[in-house]
């Protein structure tokens, strides 16, 4: 990159379970209320934004290029453009490299980028036969057509595809992600305890960060309910009081006989929404701006679909051998909990030379995580992974806290769906 992209200011959304406080507020409206917030405390004029980029993974029917809606709902000229990137968990971060991608290209100054998921709202779908004979009923021109048709209904037909569990499931190596998350537990020899013993301190993190108002900095309350006068304004999937007999009573969910992965160690399927504001460093000394941080390097990279959980030491090695930056380099961590699992059997493959060599066409390992600087306010197992919006998370709370904590660089990394990785540099001055 040929000089840094400069983040004005970013927010985010409480991030709600799925099928709770947001439930009944689509993900254009949940992405329209920050994204609007966002942009009336950076207080640059509406009109003056070259384009929105929202990421989004199950883009909802009704709002088709939901950047578009989010950007007309929230206050933006109709002459502002707008488009939705889709990068399964990298969404958020895809939308941010996107707009960095265009800036230095000359292709405009000003962006607003952002993710937001709805999970709640993922539909549920008709199957193959019963989609077969509302086709035969809308073709059928006569009442005894349609009688016909009718006729040949069966009761099993009604039998619904569960959206969120098609989602979650990869089409190339057919395994759900808990599955493919399993099989890292065989690969690094993790079991079940250290998987709960990681969730239980992801939980605890992040019960302490929510006592100590920490996330209030990122967060922009949202009303929930307004005839009752509703609002929340704290993340809800973080369990106080979280303990390791809790979690040793919850059942494998992936593999019921030989499992490790439950639902208490997994991340949690979330609604939420955030945003951040970009420009060129140059243009935000220009104007005079102080910005929240600054994008300085980022890289994807691919791996077998079936081992997606490390697309962090993937993406990682690619982003190091680019930069020539090194683990010494990094002052905090923010790696993205799809599975504890995951992140454990991305640390243990960190600081191991014979998988930098195996899988990373390196000679030396990428470096041991000091386990202090990671996800120091607990990540997605406790806080909740609303996908498309979970990249933008990770971007807005590395740099708060690199604020908070005096220091320079962060690494912001996470696994994607599919076998991809993505790892951002970013810093404060």
């Amino acid at each position: 990159m040929k000089e840094r992209i400069a983040i004005i200011d970013g927010l985010r959304t409480p991030v709600a379970k799925a099928g709770g406080n947001f439930k009944n507020i689509q993900a254009e409206k949940l992405g329209a209320h920050i994204v609007k917030e966002l942009a009336l405390r950076v207080g640059i004029p509406f009109e003056d934004y070259d384009e929105v980029i929202i990421g989004n993974v199950s883009q909802p029917g009704h709002a088709a290029n939901v950047a578009r809606v989010i950007a007309l709902e929230a206050g933006f000229p109709d002459t502002t453009i707008a488009y939705t990137v889709h990068r399964n968990c990298a969404s958020g971060m895809e939308s941010i490299t996107s707009a960095a991608s265009k800036i230095l290209s000359g292709e405009g100054e000003l962006f607003l980028c952002g993710g937001v998921e709805s999970m709640s709202n993922i539909p549920l779908m008709y199957g193959e036969k019963m989609t077969e004979l509302f086709g035969a009923l809308f073709k059928a021109k006569s009442i005894s057509e349609r009688l016909y048709t009718l006729s040949h209904f069966r009761l099993k037909y009604l039998k619904p595809i569960v959206g969120l569990m098609q989602g979650l499931r990869d089409p190339v190596s057919g395994l759900m992600m808990g599955s493919t998350a399993e099989i890292l537990a065989q690969d690094f020899g993790i079991g079940r305890q250290e998987q709960d013993e990681y969730a239980l301190d992801s939980h605890k993190k992040a019960e302490a960060a929510i006592k100590a108002g920490i996330f209030k900095e990122e967060i922009a309350p949202v009303v929930y309910d307004l005839k009752a006068g509703k609002v929340m304004e704290d993340d809800d999937g973080v369990r106080f009081g979280q303990n390791m007999k809790a979690l040793g009573k919850l059942r494998p969910f992936f593999d019921r006989k030989n499992g490790t992965v439950t639902a208490g160690n997994s991340s949690q399927i979330s609604d939420a929404a955030g945003a951040v504001v970009l420009m060129s460093e140059s243009k935000a000394k220009k104007m005079g701006l102080e910005p929240m941080g600054y994008l300085s390097h980022y890289a994807y990279a691919g791996l077998e679909p079936k081992r997606m959980g490390m697309g962090p030491a993937y993406a990682t090695a690619k982003l190091f051998s680019q930069t020539k930056l090194g683990m010494k380099d990094i002052d905090l961590i923010e790696m993205n909990e799809a599975f504890a699992v995951q992140a454990i059997a991305n640390i243990k493959a960190f600081e191991s030379k014979a998988y930098a060599k195996t899988h990373l066409n390196r000679s030396t390992a990428l470096g041991g995580i000091d386990t202090t600087i990671l996800n120091v306010n607990g990540g997605a197992v406790a806080i909740g992974h609303p996908v498309g919006m979970t990249g933008t998370r990770l971007v807005i709370h590395i740099l708060k806290e690199l604020r908070r904590r005096g220091k320079n660089r962060g690494l912001a990394t996470l696994c994607i769906g599919g076998g991809q990785g993505a790892s951002l540099i970013l810093e404060v001055e």
